[in-house]
């Protein structure tokens, strides 16, 4: 930084005409906005705060592509404000000036100008005018040979008070070497030969708009993290619809060195099949997708024999993006075998958002074809709003119903539930009516048509609503509405409003577990829920998975009913061996009851009896299940709940897998999922008492089998 000081002052006395006075001198740093100021550089007005911001602003997107740790940003208190920055006085040297530049693309407005004798000789803006964008910084130059000798002073503006009107810089350097130019539009010419197309990913890469044209229509476009060079992984893009025919693929903007484009190939089978579901952090009992991200569980419904599981999917990058339906079936609701998407967005950021399905039984659609009824989902299509599909294979190819947007208004993610005595479809979805959260609720006699009725303050995003017998008594029932916090009230649902009979109630006590739904129309009446599983597999070529499936009940309590959680009974499908777990005393130096059983997973149930001490339980991936005596409170990593002893004992039941924790207390009433501390690494499983002596009373220990290998 001394140096780099130096050389700015060294400018601003224009004394450096010797050090680059021939071509081809190094590089030189003006500026890389790397300090606690601005200073040297005069800052007027108040867009540009105090000194360089480290990344992104409070309320601002974030922000990407620059170098080091600092940068200029004029987010500063939002786009409403204004201001400019100006360099000190220095002579040109070099032939060409490169810096990164992003945020508004407003000429005179958000832009960098190089000023000479005071007139505006360059200027540049950041890319974006219209909503959306990206706030990731690219590389551009100004090409200065025929100013040589003259001074110069580089100025940042920020005039622009609407949307984007917010300029971001980093990074200026003098240099005569030429930087690469940016090609537009950049074009290869490709023959589809097999079913994939192979696109190389470098994941926290810069996003690239890429099209795939085929016939003189796109019919594919993402955005990709193209990598120049070596690839983190490569993501499949299904082109089996046009295989043997000539495909053009269009990149917006590239490097006009870049390789990325003569990289791109076709190919059979996914790049890395051969070791598929079996990299270090692949959840073994979990699903997760072959590659890509995955968020919130769509569409879940049983029919004929299947399990569907729909999803949001990012066929193209590690992180959220390019919002499709991503599609796996089961017969056990334990092993998934991948299909093909399920649902792409209509064009580019018209993107497929969340939903549901149902089996319409009666063909109240009028869809259903020789007996056979179709399946039905309902999707928030973010440049229309709420859109009804239909299939007639057993949901792999779905229809657009001609009359989308069936609902339009300022909320997403419907949920269809078809309520037997009004004799009608209802579809329950999240609502920001007048700016508020809500769940409101629509009624139909067809999938097709539908009327608002009534809603609900106080839930955010990704509703569900079902009916469950109390302690199992079918004559005995209540509703649930829950969201993507697990959350819930129990009430009453008479077809048009949800009536509450309580306030609203937590629901799981953990971390990593959101947007859960429930399925559609099973064949035994269990209402088994899947939460999305908010954990990261840093360095795969997949990202997130689901949690385990639990089957869901209400419990009468003191209280009033509550909801339950129990993993499904077909977990013991995948029973390897068994350990038991006899009697035996924890702490005060005591042999560890677990200490010679460590399989890699495990389902666990144990009791234990706290007995004189402050704090007992296990520890298991690094995480510390822990139960304190004297609050009565369990705790898994930053989950925190009350458990009271039953007769004395604790119970817990726990899913370990590798990224995972999953535990039960209070028969279920209480449910904490967990990110593992050490994810993919057994650090052993042991039991622990401080304080005081606690003691096992027993259990069971069982070795689970992966679900990738049947």
């Amino acid at each position: 930084m001394r140096r780099l000081a130096r050389m700015i002052l060294l400018l601003a006395c224009g004394s450096l005409a010797q050090e680059g006075a021939v071509r081809g001198a190094e590089d030189l740093v003006f500026a890389d906005f790397e300090g606690a100021d601005y200073s040297p550089w005069t800052v007027e007005g108040d867009a540009f705060g105090a000194g360089p911001a480290r990344g992104a602003l409070p309320g601002q997107m974030a922000v990407s592509g620059f170098h080091g740790h600092g940068l200029v940003n004029s987010f500063h208190r939002g786009d409403g404000t204004t201001g400019s920055l100006a360099s000190p006085e220095f002579e040109v040297q070099r032939r060409y000036i490169r810096f990164l530049i992003g945020g508004g693309g407003f000429a005179g407005q958000t832009c960098m100008n190089l000023l000479v004798e005071d007139h505006i000789v360059r200027s540049a803006t950041g890319p974006n005018t219209l909503a959306g964008g990206s706030e990731e910084l690219a590389m551009s130059f100004w090409d200065v040979d025929d100013l040589r000798g003259r001074k110069g002073r580089i100025q940042i503006v920020d005039r622009a008070t609407g949307g984007w009107g917010h300029i971001n810089v980093d990074q200026i350097v003098f240099t005569d070497q030429k930087p690469p130019g940016v090609l537009t539009n950049a074009m290869r010419e490709l023959l589809l030969t097999a079913r994939y197309l192979h696109l190389p990913v470098k994941t926290g890469g810069k996003l690239r708009k890429l099209s795939v044209w085929v016939d003189n229509r796109v019919v594919r476009e993402a955005d990709v993290e193209l990598e120049d060079a070596s690839p983190d992984w490569w993501a499949p893009m299904d082109m089996e619809p046009w295989t043997g025919k000539r495909a053009k693929i269009v990149v917006d903007r590239l490097p006009e060195d870049s390789l990325a484009l003569s990289r791109i190939e076709c190919g059979a089978q996914m790049k890395g099949e051969e070791t598929l579901h079996r990299e270090p952090l692949r959840p073994q009992f979990h699903y997760s997708p072959p590659r890509g991200w995955n968020n919130d569980p769509n569409g879940l419904v049983y029919s004929r024999g299947e399990y569907h599981l729909y999803y949001q999917k990012n066929p193209y990058g590690w992180n959220w993006g390019n919002m499709h339906w991503g599609h796996a079936v089961s017969d056990d609701l334990l092993h998934w075998r991948e299909l093909p998407i399920a649902l792409y967005p209509r064009s580019y950021g018209d993107w497929a958002f969340s939903g549901s399905a149902v089996v319409d039984a009666r063909n109240t659609s009028g869809w259903g074809r020789g007996g056979s009824p179709a399946l039905v989902a309902a999707y928030t299509s973010t440049g229309r709003g709420e859109c009804v599909v239909y299939s007639l294979d057993q949901g792999r190819t779905w229809t657009e119903f001609e009359g989308n947007p069936v609902v339009k208004h300022s909320g997403r993610d419907p949920k269809l539930l078809w309520h037997a005595p009004s004799g009608q479809w209802t579809m329950a979805v999240y609502d920001e009516a007048s700016k508020g959260q809500s769940i409101a609720f629509y009624t139909s006699p067809n999938l097709k048509e539908w009327t608002y009725r009534s809603r609900i303050d106080g839930f955010f995003e990704c509703p569900d609503l079902f009916e469950l017998p109390i302690d199992g008594h079918r004559k005995e029932t209540k509703w649930v509405l829950t969201a993507a916090s697990s959350e819930y009230r129990v009430g009453a649902f008479d077809g048009v409003e949800f009536k509450p009979d309580t306030p609203k109630l937590p629901g799981h006590r953990g971390e990593a577990f959101y947007a859960a739904q429930t399925f559609s129309d099973t064949p035994d009446k269990r209402r088994i829920q899947i939460g999305w599983g908010q954990i990261a597999t840093p360095g795969m070529a997949f990202n997130q998975m689901m949690c385990f499936p639990n089957e869901l009940s209400l419990r009468t309590t003191e209280q009033g009913p509550r909801l339950a959680w129990t993993p499904i009974r077909e977990l013991d499908r995948l029973r390897a061996k068994s350990f038991r777990l006899s009697p035996a005393p924890l702490g005060n130096g005591h042999k560890d009851p677990l200490a010679s059983i460590q399989p890699e997973l495990l389902d666990l149930e144990i009791q234990l009896d706290p007995g004189s001490s402050a704090i007992c339980g296990l520890r298991l991936r690094g995480v510390e299940v822990s139960y304190d005596r004297q609050k009565a409170e369990l705790r898994t990593g930053p989950g925190r709940a009350s458990v009271p002893l039953k007769d004395g004992k604790l119970a817990l039941r726990i899913l370990c897998d590798r990224t995972s924790l999953e535990v039960y207390a209070d028969g279920g009433l209480v449910f904490m999922p967990a990110r593992a501390a050490k994810p993919g690494v057994v650090t052993g499983y042991s039991l622990f008492s401080v304080g005081g002596e606690a003691r096992l009373i027993g259990g069971e220990a069982r070795q689970l089998r992966s679900i990738w290998t049947r």
